[in-house]
């Protein structure tokens, strides 16, 4: 059994679990949204009458919360937290577990160079990004559609997803590469997170203060956001070449400290 294969195995669990929680996140969500558009009380009013920092950690923006679409706007930004949480997590992990778990002196005996050995990690990572973004996406229209009262949804859906498949592989090379260069493997996960919730809390803060604006080149949570990609807005290009260049550098990053550095066996 190939590297590959031996990492898809070692996370099958943690990818069913996780599959279950963003599936269940959706559909508790637009259940939600069910309930409260059969109220008849009006849900743009209602979120308008919100405190505008409770309106900046909702993602709201501009998205009409009368349709569900713009609802699912909403909840988009919780799903993009849940899926850049498990890439960085499994960007930190492909490297340090197997100093973590002390199986790097079996790995590496194996007449296979590091560059392969992180070659079909990363390729075993990505598989696992591209499954649970596909139960994401299928989820995500399957439900929608279902309450969007003959609403067309699929696209603004596909564009989203899209979005937050080059945000978690932006995550997880930011994890790969703090576990590369990190000389204590039980930190990288740690560290890998704190650098994902700092991005999220400056996003936020942008939202409540127009003299941040200029620091959204910092926080990847503001490339793709719903409001701005969602009803014909797309993906702008300048976000997509920027996290284009940020992935090809912490992969070069990631390959080039992982080949230098001391295993601990």
């Amino acid at each position: 059994m190939n590297i590959f294969w031996i990492e898809m195995k070692a996370y099958k669990k943690s990818l069913i679990f996780w599959s279950i929680g963003i599936l269940f996140l959706i559909a508790s969500s637009m259940g939600k949204y069910a309930g409260l558009s059969s109220s008849g009380q009006s849900m743009n009013d209602l979120m308008e009458s919100m405190p505008k920092s409770l309106q900046a950690i909702m993602g709201i923006g501009t998205l009409d919360l009368s349709k569900a679409s713009g609802y699912y706007g909403v909840i988009f930004v919780y799903l993009v937290l849940m899926g850049t949480i498990h890439a960085t997590m499994l960007g930190a992990n492909i490297i340090a577990k197997e100093e973590r778990d002390k199986t790097a002196e079996f790995l590496f005996v194996k007449p296979v160079s590091r560059n392969k050995v992180i070659l079909s990690k990363f390729m075993a990572s990505l598989a696992n990004l591209v499954i649970f973004n596909l139960v994401s996406l299928i989820t995500s229209i399957s439900l929608v559609s279902k309450y969007s009262k003959g609403e067309s949804v699929t696209g603004d859906i596909a564009i989203t997803m899209a979005g937050m498949f080059i945000l978690q592989v932006l995550f997880l090379v930011i994890g790969s590469a703090t576990a590369a260069v990190n000389k204590n493997p039980k930190k990288a996960a740690s560290l890998s997170t704190g650098i994902l919730l700092i991005t999220y809390i400056l996003s936020i803060a942008i939202d409540l203060n127009d003299q941040f604006e200029n620091l959204k080149y910092l926080s990847p949570f503001k490339y793709f956001e719903a409001k701005n990609v969602m009803y014909g807005g797309g993906l702008e290009a300048v976000f997509i070449i920027l996290s284009v260049v940020l992935i090809v550098a912490l992969t070069v990053v990631t390959f080039i400290c992982f080949k230098k550095r001391d295993l601990r066996l």
